[in-house]
């Protein structure tokens, strides 16, 4: 499945919890419905991205592993 980002978030080497504070700055910006690709290395945004969305209303669409970087697609809710 292929999805098509409104913006490309870059947060990999960034330690947590700068990956949830970049992501939700930038979907601030982000129109309902928009989709952020966020880009991390820190293990730990796997899980604080999933809870982080289902928290604030928005959909993990997907995630995936490439090497050491955390592939995730949130679509704003």
């Amino acid at each position: 499945m292929s999805i098509i980002a409104n913006e490309v978030l870059d947060a990999k080497g960034l330690a947590c919890p700068m990956p949830i504070v970049r992501t939700k700055k930038a979907m601030n910006d982000l129109e309902t419905g928009d989709i952020l690709e966020v880009h991390a290395t820190d293990k730990g945004a796997k899980s604080d991205l999933t809870a982080w969305a289902k928290s604030g209303g928005h959909d993990l669409l997907q995630d995936t592993e490439e090497g050491d970087v955390l592939k995730f697609w949130i679509k704003k809710g």
